[in-house]
């Protein structure tokens, strides 16, 4: 399944004339930035890659030195409401719509925006989140965490029928090889989130090179591969190994099912395939 994600419009349909360092797309110009998500849909589907699914937008409220464009909670609802939900719908393509596409701590509000409007939210599939904001592992969050793990749940009870997907996770500051603080943050992540509704996890990098890039502005960060070209040799750093313990024994149609541990210390998930097996993975963070 791919989703496809925008980070920036043009910079003449933004307000700053710039893709980068944040900018906010002009009301002029939205009707014509929701017909280019339609073209390129239609461009992939004729070379055979259909499109599953798009966000909105990739982080809607990251002001950086990168491509972005920001939207406030009401004016992502009004573009999805006025413009884009009923250009992808007269498409005919099928191609499923989630919204915020940033970090847990303000999906929720995000959700109850749109959510609450009627007309907005029958185009919307679902949310879709980062994992950014863990002061135990990034230098930028507020020291006090930005982690939320339950506004998962607070989301799937806004609106049970709706969908919750994880569109990006990475580590940051470099590939950090052999860490394996690395691997146990996708696990504890992946458990908690699952346990919280959430249905897919998508890794921001499948393979990067070993100064973690490449990137256009050394935004260098980690991945479950690494490519060491010099040596001509492919790393597996531990993520690779944490996120097996799920892909290998939690199969597609799975339902996940109650599971509880004896200990503070343990971390714990499990599922019923569809084969009829129980599949519980428990992440063990002590020593």
């Amino acid at each position: 399944l791919l989703v496809a994600s925008p980070w920036s419009p043009p910079g003449w349909m933004k307000d700053t004339g710039s893709m980068l360092k944040g900018g906010k797309l002009l009301p002029s110009f939205r009707a014509a930035w929701a017909k280019h998500f339609v073209l390129f849909a239609e461009a992939f589907k004729a070379v055979g890659v259909p499109l599953w699914a798009f966000t909105v937008q990739n982080e809607p409220h990251a002001n950086t030195p990168w491509e972005n464009c920001l939207y406030n909670h009401t004016e992502e609802r009004d573009f999805v409401r006025d413009h884009l939900g009923p250009a992808l719908e007269a498409s005919g393509l099928g191609v499923k719509l989630l919204i915020w596409d940033h970090n847990r701590d303000d999906m929720f509000a995000r959700a109850k925006t749109v959510y609450s409007d009627a007309a907005a939210e029958k185009y919307v599939w679902g949310v879709a989140y980062h994992w950014y904001g863990d002061p135990r592992h990034e230098m930028w969050p507020a020291r006090e965490g930005q982690v939320l793990f339950d506004n998962l749940r607070r989301v799937h009870e806004l609106r049970p029928d709706k969908h919750i997907i994880m569109s990006e996770a990475c580590q940051e500051f470099g590939p950090r090889l052999s860490s394996w603080e690395v691997g146990e943050r996708y696990g504890e992540a992946i458990i908690r989130d699952l346990n919280n509704y959430l249905e897919a996890w998508i890794d921001w990098n499948l393979i990067l090179d070993a100064r973690g890039g490449p990137n256009h502005v050394r935004n260098l960060v980690s991945a479950p591969v690494i490519a060491d070209v010099a040596r001509d040799k492919v790393l597996l750093h531990t993520p690779y190994f944490y996120m097996g313990h799920f892909s290998r024994f939690i199969k597609p149609g799975a339902q996940r099912i109650l599971a509880g541990s004896n200990r503070d210390g343990l971390e714990t998930t499990a599922f019923a395939n569809p084969d009829g097996s129980l599949a519980a993975v428990v992440l063990n963070r002590g020593d």
